[in-house]
């Protein structure tokens, strides 16, 4: 066998946490699949907060050790298959996790069994856009176990997160109660939720005023709002935070597990197809100019998601 140098690859990183300026484009040596896993060369990767927390050093103990990258999920195609892998073929248009948060560059890997068929009716910036949104809103329901006839309360309600959530939680019956701002007020209504402003003077007020009685909240905000919660809950376990670190000082479950993609996207895929359950893309940005797309998610006024396109 002939020894060939791996090839680079434009990708993302940071060498110091900070705000979206220490971000870089540079470039890295080619990942080469292990077992269970493929390359995918991406062509859409999609933004979340907890990237930007991360890379702001939000959960640090202490000073990076190597470069890191951002990204939890991503659609390409598949483009190099692990020596176990009998699933996938090269050149499958897929989308799902990454297997090391760095899908924010040209070629990511990700666990075989994390990911789903890109259907023709996706675009790949609209399915970067799902796998994290879409499972951590099923989990959060899965887990809160809500059930028709009742009242939700979600904070953060307008981000993708919360919307998601929002759409399944009405198609099982339940009431929903959203925190957006103002500016989301409007599109947030036309979905079929309650909004209510998410400032914080007077928000019980506010959320009492709307829903008198609250059966359980999802907390994708993660900014002191647990206390609340579980005052307006009566109960801790009526509570699932997905962003708040500070969740077991509340007695409240923090929610950091993972559904199967391929699981969740089952159940939820043919309701987007349908257009029952949707997810906008609000805005997309070229690898070339992430840090901007990152700028943009760290603004907190968002309707729907923002992805960066390869």
């Amino acid at each position: 066998m002939t020894w060939r140098k791996p090839m680079p690859i434009k990708a993302l990183r940071y060498s110091e946490y900070g705000g979206p300026e220490v971000l870089r484009l540079v470039d890295v040596e080619t990942p080469e699949p292990g077992p269970g896993q493929v390359r995918v060369a991406v062509r859409a990767a999609g933004v979340n907060p907890r990237d930007a927390k991360l890379r702001a050093g939000r959960y640090a103990q202490e000073p990076l050790a190597a470069p890191a990258g951002l990204g939890m999920e991503l659609a390409g195609a598949i483009d190099a298959v692990g020596p176990d892998v009998t699933t996938w073929a090269i050149g499958q248009p897929v989308f799902g996790r990454s297997a090391t948060r760095d899908a924010v560059a040209t070629h990511a890997l990700s666990p075989a069994d994390d990911l789903v068929a890109k259907p023709d009716w996706l675009t790949f910036a609209q399915a970067a856009a799902l796998p994290i949104a879409v499972e951590t809103a099923y989990r959060g329901l899965a887990q809160l176990g809500v059930e028709a006839g009742r009242t939700l309360l979600i904070h953060a309600a307008a981000g993708g997160v919360g919307l998601v959530a929002t759409q399944l939680a009405l198609l099982r019956g339940l009431t929903v109660v959203g925190t957006v701002s103002p500016a989301n007020r409007e599109a947030y209504a036309k979905l079929g939720g309650i909004p209510v402003d998410y400032a914080a003077d007077g928000l019980a007020d506010r959320i009492r005023a709307a829903a008198p009685t609250v059966d359980y909240v999802l907390d994708a905000y993660g900014h002191g709002l647990l206390g609340l919660s579980v005052e307006l809950t009566g109960d801790p376990a009526r509570v699932v935070t997905m962003a708040d670190p500070t969740a077991a000082d509340h007695g409240v479950h923090l929610s950091i597990e993972s559904f199967p993609i391929p699981e969740v996207m089952a159940e939820v895929l043919p309701l987007i197809e349908a257009g029952r359950v949707v997810l906008p893309v609000e805005a997309t940005f070229p690898l070339a100019d992430a840090a901007a797309a990152y700028r943009r998610v760290e603004t907190g006024h968002r309707q729907g998601k923002i992805v960066i396109t390869v």
